[in-house]
């Protein structure tokens, strides 16, 4: 036993010591979950919590309901207790438009007989409402909101959950009964990570993160709650003794200072105008966070203001919710299809019956690959969940197995091209498929597609219908015609007249001042996207000395793995292709790296491989943090990598990091390294111990 010192001995200094250690872990719980500025390292925090664990072990009457330890859960309760609410929780009133926050503003205006009212917003997170009892500062009990009145007591589970103190902090007035509200959510990147579990075993999915953290808080086994990652953010407080309040702004910050996380995006208004502004931009930019909203909830700031109101029905006056429309919905597939792309890849998708989703009907939806298909059992007649984030293509999310009648049919890769007819080729372990033949109709289009996009050479004018007409009149046959249409080509096109015509030769002719990579990039060489052509062309400098690298070469760049440097090296071997860039080059494209400028800044000369879902960057905003300042970007860890920046679900490159020795960092260390050359955005970090 590592404290037999104590046991036996000293019972005075085993009690010291057990309550030192709860201090201490409680306030680095709070560094660490509530803050996101952790004090001491992860092998420390854990030698304090084994040290903890162990006097509590051996000495089991000095055990306590506030103990860190509590928080792993156990124990099965046969069903859940009633507990019934010191105030009722009430629900809030919905306002769907910018009309409907108006007429609110008006009703509000006129029972209070003035405008001159200030408002707080905050986001609306789609989770489960909860209310926390405090005696004494200790956390005594915790229920659901129920029917309002009366909910679960649902204690030992919400003890798990690390934002939600077990012990209100003592640096501040604790009254001896408060009950302080909030909503429990689970985290969008834990989310998809339980769904990939339950797919792996069988289960049927969870629709959307609030019936997954429903279902976890409402376990009778407290430690599965434990085991998964669920967050509070505290948002009210809904009886208190001796404390009064004059505004929801004293609130937020009171029970911030108890040790509470609450929602940073919280802000305040003096005028009805800015809470429009702070909806309808929150509208646009829910999916840049880690965990769902699906709306704004906009309240009076002054609680006298608030109690003048009152309560309608169930709602109160002073308060409404500004939803957003709902980007999940369940919806049959139909059927599913099979595009092929650029590179010959048969990139299945969903046909789906028609439904709403955020607002927009949706009749496709993406479906990855085979493996995908096959991973999450989904089926051509099945009832699926069908998500669609922001303005990216829908994606299904899973099937609803429960709704299956036994009709459903599984997918199979088709033996030939939709396309062309040619055969399919699969390698064995491989997720997709490829049509092999090069002069495919459907890669022809998708390549040419791609060689025009905004990301490549940039033509502006030459959308999907004219390419398709240019490739019908036989004007063009590869992206190197493109550069030999005539006026009177384009001439021949439907819609095209003097104006048209000569604001499409125009943007073909600024084409080819576009640089190196991104010529590279519109070649559309199978695994080489944006980051892989820039490095291609920092390197080589030059097309001939790319084409007549060898594959040994080519993986010996920085940030290229053996399968990317092995499509590259293919590409080149093949004289079609050759003679295509021969041609790009004599239209006049640039060929050649021109001088660049080394960035230089605090990650100079340190290079970075990116994994996993970080919490409020995606994998292009986080590259281009880095290199603006100073560092590099590599696809794949190796013995020249200096950090792993860790996000949620990071796969196989953590285990190879682990056995290189090369540190993982999380998106808060990140930030502190770059800066004070970026701002720190407001978003959590949450990267767990």
């Amino acid at each position: 036993m590592l404290y037999s010192t104590f046991v036996g001995k000293d019972i005075d200094r085993i009690v010291a010591r057990i309550g030192e250690l709860r201090n201490q872990i409680e306030y680095h719980d709070y560094r660490y979950y509530v803050q996101d500025d952790p004090a001491i390292s992860d092998a420390e925090y854990d030698r304090l919590f084994r040290e903890l664990v162990e006097l509590e072990r051996e000495n089991p009457e000095l055990s306590s309901p506030d103990s860190p330890t509590r928080r792993v859960g156990g124990g099965l309760q046969e069903k859940f207790g009633k507990v019934q609410h010191h105030a009722p929780m009430l629900s809030l009133a919905n306002a769907f438009d910018e009309d409907e926050l108006r007429a609110f503003h008006k009703r509000i205006s006129n029972l209070l007989l003035t405008t001159d009212i200030d408002f707080v917003t905050e986001l609306k997170i789609d989770g489960l409402a909860v209310a926390l009892t405090y005696e004494n500062g200790v956390l005594k009990r915790g229920a659901t909101r129920g029917n309002g009145l009366i909910g679960e007591d649902v204690t030992p589970n919400l003890r798990t959950i690390r934002t939600i103190p077990l012990k209100l902090r003592a640096d501040s007035d604790v009254p001896e009964v408060v009950e302080v509200r909030g909503e429990v959510f689970l985290p969008v990147s834990a989310f998809q990570k339980m769904n990939d579990e339950r797919t792996q075993a069988g289960e049927t999915v969870f629709a959307n993160p609030r019936n997954a953290a429903a279902g976890t808080l409402r376990q009778l086994d407290s430690s599965i709650t434990a085991s998964r990652p669920l967050a509070f953010f505290a948002y009210a407080i809904g009886y208190v003794e001796d404390i009064e309040f004059r505004t929801q702004d004293e609130v937020l910050n009171q029970v911030k200072s108890w040790g509470f996380a609450t929602n940073p995006h919280y802000c305040h208004h003096d005028t009805l105008e800015t809470v429009v502004k702070y909806c309808r931009e929150w509208e646009g930019k829910r999916d840049s966070l880690d965990y769902q909203i699906d709306g704004v909830v906009v309240k009076v700031n002054r609680l006298d203001y608030q109690r003048k109101l009152g309560v309608v029905s169930r709602d109160p006056r002073w308060a409404v919710a500004y939803k957003f429309p709902s980007d999940v919905a369940i919806t049959r597939l139909v059927k599913i299809g099979i595009n092929v792309g650029r590179t010959g890849s048969l990139n299945p998708f969903a046909i789906l019956e028609p439904v709403q989703v955020g607002g927009v009907t949706i009749r496709l939806a993406t479906l990855h690959n085979a493996d995908d298909i096959r991973r999450k059992d989904i089926r051509e007649g099945d009832m699926v969940v069908v998500k669609r984030a922001g303005e990216v293509i829908p994606q299904v999310v899973g099937p609803v197995r429960e709704k299956r009648t036994g009709e459903e049919r599984e997918f199979e890769w088709p033996p030939e091209c939709p396309s062309c007819g040619a055969p399919v080729s699969r390698e064995e372990g491989a997720a997709m498929a490829y049509c092999i033949n090069r002069v495919c109709p459907s890669q022809r289009f998708e390549s040419l597609n791609h060689f025009v996009s905004q990301g490549a050479m940039d033509i502006r004018g030459l959308g999907a219908q004219t390419i398709s007409k240019l490739l019908e009149l036989h004007l063009i046959e590869d992206a190197a015609d493109i550069y030999s249409l005539s006026d009177e080509d384009i001439a021949r096109l439907p819609g095209f007249k003097e104006k048209s015509i000569e604001n499409l030769m125009t943007s073909i002719k600024e084409s080819k001042a576009r640089p190196l990579p991104r010529v590279l990039f519109a070649l559309g060489i199978r695994h080489v996207g944006e980051r892989v052509a820039g490095l291609l062309a920092e390197h080589f400098r030059d097309v001939e000395r790319l084409m007549a690298a060898s594959q040994e070469e080519i993986s010996a760049v920085p940030g290229i793995g053996p399968e990317i440097a092995g499509s590259i090296y293919s590409f080149f071997q093949d004289e079609t292709n050759r003679e295509l860039v021969r041609r790009l080059g004599e239209a006049g494209l640039q060929l050649r790296q021109k001088g660049t400028a080394v960035v230089e800044g605090p990650l100079s000369g340190k290079t970075f491989v990116i994994t996993g879902t970080l919490p409020s960057l995606s994998r292009t905003e986080a590259t281009a943090l880095i290199e603006s300042a100073g560092g590099k970007v590599t696809s794949s860890v190796s013995a020249r990598t200096d950090f792993l920046l860790l996000g949620e679900s990071p796969g196989s490159k953590l285990k190879k990091a682990e056995e290189l020795g090369v540190r993982p960092i999380s998106e808060a260390e990140f930030r502190r390294m770059i800066e004070p050359n970026v701002p720190r955005a407001q978003a959590e970090d949450t990267t767990t111990r």
